[in-house]
């Protein structure tokens, strides 16, 4: 997969940061997503749904900061 270039990669993601990531079936960017926890491996993250901490970190290619939604129709 290519570098994508909404990914994090300058600016490193702190805890309690609203994050996108990227799913690994299509590609897709999933949001509703919070950093938890920074580590060697990678991202922790918690899905704010229903506040559980996904099992496996997540790479720093496959998260970027949540987007605001735009509101064109204003």
């Amino acid at each position: 997969m290519a570098a994508d270039p909404d990914a994090m990669t300058d600016d490193e993601p702190a805890p309690g940061d609203r994050v996108e990531v990227r799913d690994g079936f299509e590609g897709h960017w999933q949001r509703g997503f919070v950093v938890d926890e920074v580590t060697p491996d990678g991202y922790r993250v918690r899905r704010v749904s229903d506040d559980v901490v996904l099992p496996r970190p997540i790479a720093a290619a496959a998260i970027r900061r949540e987007r605001r939604r735009s509101m064109w129709w204003i």
